[in-house]
């Protein structure tokens, strides 16, 4: 069975149970701002799933093109890539666990054809400070459909639970959330490794299981007070990962030799070497044991699985209109592209064989996505001009090298800096130095996890709109920045034009457009703008309505931000408006926006006085230069 048949297979079975099968969206998120790439089969529907109505109708399915730029360094192995497709089904207020449990279990056993004695399956186990139940209603399914007790496993929020925000403790007020039940299977041919655990189970991380399906209900919205009630309306949002049933159906635990086989079979030509990797041979925990590197294969292998990897991202990145940068989506590109020629090079393969791994890539997809096997010839020239210009600094960097070597030791920064600057491996550098060179290798682990976590918080802050999370803190902060866009273009003018934005719960930041440093008086005047809004306590009202009617309500757009036919806006005032009546005619600010937002602006007013009156607690902390005719602003909210 091959990744399109399974495909097929899917979109088929669902279309049959009624329900409408919807392109892939484009790995550049359309009209969200706050999230690089889409990395997730949930992601582009998560409007529909929040009360938004599908104009497909409740029913929906299909396969959904992912990238994870998270996981590019730990590429290599044979679990990680940065490209994926997501199967997804969703009933939106239609369905529920009695029909999606079996129809999934159904497709995975009958359509695939997996042995259900390797399939385990886990549930919510529930949590008692917030009053949710044990998920019993699930796994009494999965016993009707024969699925044995001892393999039916509970796990807490931490595993078995969805919402944007996360576990039940760290949603806001009005977020919706639920219980998912995950699908495992279990490589009865992958011994456990002890090092994860004295015990294994479905979760643990030694590659014996492999988790391939997931159902999310949301069912539950966080009331103000903390608890849980039903949601009117509730959804199913299915995720099955293609490569990774066609993992479970071969029984092979290695995600490349699965999913990748084509470009493999280009690449051993190409070097005259072989694909024979040792399934427990990883490169997860590189460099910690020395013994797992060892030998000429390991290393033909780790090679050949980057390089593959890299290839397919980037040849899907650039078809949806990505190009090599220095910044955002184009610098993944970059990454992608420099560090298959480091270890195309490895291979002995000879120069601008990248570029003709294209077609190879185009070809393993030409049915499922014809627009990228169309664009064959532009993204090998995008690819042969990237890979000239890395050869180039790779001179350089070799220089960069002597001057360190020349010193008598490296440095874990020095490592660090030949990574990211000039593109060499930690590999590469350790095969480069000198018999005997001191190399600084736990200094350079530091320095990567720095690096990632960075990168991590990054990547969550841009998803979230700029927020760095959705606690209440953060959230009344998202409302004052709202206040402060409008109030700026109150006093400055309506030349002034967001430009970026961070907010965290101790603190916003606006980037916005003007020409020259803002006087006492006008930061003067902005705060009390802000602070009367504040006092007069103005509703803040979500709206949804087409993009057209959002422009002519001239509600404030993102910089650059490209929107769908259908937006979310949220309109600040007047007194009285509601979802139902917004009165946009007499609104004090109107904004293109997801949320999330506090109800009122009187949530953000500090202390009473003691003439008994509550007064605004906003207060502008900095006001700075951070580009020409771009100003940056901090502030906060005082108790």
């Amino acid at each position: 069975m091959t990744l399109n048949e399974v495909r097929e297979k899917f979109l088929k079975y669902y279309e049959e149970r009624g329900h409408a099968i919807v392109p892939s969206a484009s790995l550049l998120p359309e009209g969200d701002p706050t999230t690089l790439f889409t990395g997730s089969g949930m992601q582009p529907f998560v409007p529909y799933l929040l009360g938004k109505e599908h104009p497909k109708g409740t029913r929906i399915a299909n396969s959904q093109k992912c990238f994870r730029a998270m996981d590019i360094e730990e590429v290599g192995d044979n679990r990680h890539t940065t490209f994926f497709e997501m199967l997804g089904n969703w009933s939106l207020g239609d369905y529920f666990k009695k029909e999606q449990l079996p129809w999934v279990f159904e497709f995975l056993t009958k359509e695939i054809g997996l042995p259900q004695d390797k399939l385990w399956v886990t549930c919510f186990e529930g949590d008692e400070k917030f009053g949710l139940p044990k998920d019993m209603e699930s796994a009494e399914i999965w016993k009707s459909l024969g699925m044995p007790e001892e393999r039916i496993v509970f796990y807490p929020a931490k595993k078995n639970w969805w919402s944007r925000a996360g576990t039940p403790d760290q949603m806001p007020a009005g977020e919706p959330g639920g219980p998912d039940s995950e699908i495992f299977y279990e490589f009865t041919n992958v011994p456990h490794d002890p090092a994860f655990g004295k015990k294994c189970h479905p979760n643990c991380d030694c590659g014996r299981f492999l988790e391939i399906a997931n159902s999310v209900f949301m069912q539950y919205k966080k009331e103000p007070d903390g608890s849980f009630s039903l949601l009117p309306r509730q959804n199913v949002d299915f995720g099955g990962g293609l490569e990774r049933i066609l993992m479970a159906k071969e029984n092979n635990a290695d995600i490349i030799a699965v999913a990748h086989k084509p470009i493999l079979e280009h690449l051993e030509k190409a070097s005259g070497k072989k694909y024979m990797p040792d399934n427990s041979f990883s490169y997860s925990q590189e460099y910690e044991n020395e013994s797992a590197r060892a030998g000429l294969n390991a290393e033909v292998v780790h090679a050949m699985r980057i390089i593959a990897d890299h290839m397919k991202a980037a040849v899907f990145l650039i078809a949806d209109g990505v190009q090599p940068s220095n910044t955002d989506q184009g610098y993944f590109v970059r990454r992608l592209v420099r560090r298959s020629v480091v270890y195309v090079d490895r291979l002995g393969i000879k120069k601008s064989e990248l570029s003709g791994l294209v077609h190879t890539v185009a070809y393993m997809y030409k049915d499922a996505y014809p627009e990228t096997h169309a664009q064959i010839q532009e993204i090998k020239a995008v690819i042969l001009k990237e890979e000239e210009q890395f050869r180039a600094t790779l001179a350089r960097g070799m220089k960069e090298y002597a001057k360190i070597v020349a010193k008598g030791k490296i440095s874990g920064i020095d490592a660090f800096t030949l990574f990211t600057t000039y593109g060499f491996p930690l590999e590469m550098v350790v095969e480069l130095a000198p018999a005997g060179l001191s190399i600084d290798l736990i200094g350079f682990a530091e320095e990567m996890k720095k690096h990632k976590e960075l990168s991590r918080v990054g990547s969550q802050q841009k998803f979230k709109g700029g927020l760095s999370d959705t606690s209440e803190a953060t959230t009344r902060l998202h409302t004052a920045h709202h206040l402060l866009l409008k109030a700026l273009q109150t006093v400055l003018g309506p030349h002034v034009k967001q430009r970026g934005s961070n907010i965290t719960s101790e603190r916003l930041r606006i980037d916005f457009s003007h020409g020259e440093k803002m006087t006492k008086e006008q930061l003067t005047e902005v705060e009390r703008v802000v602070n009367e809004k504040i006092a007069e306590e103005l509703p803040m009202t979500r709206s949804v309505l087409s993009r057209e009617e959002a422009e002519k309500l001239g509600a404030e757009q993102e910089f650059g931000a490209k929107y769908p036919d259908t937006v979310s806006i949220y309109s600040l005032g007047p007194k009285g408006a509601s979802a139902e009546n917004p009165q946009f005619e007499n609104a004090f600010s109107i904004e293109f926006c997801g949320g999330p937002h506090a109800a009122s602006t009187g949530e953000l007013a500090g202390a009473v006085g003691s003439d008994g009156v509550r007064r605004g607690s906003f207060k502008i902390l900095k006001e700075e230069a951070v580009a020409a005719g771009i100003r940056r602003i901090k502030a906060a909210l005082e108790p």
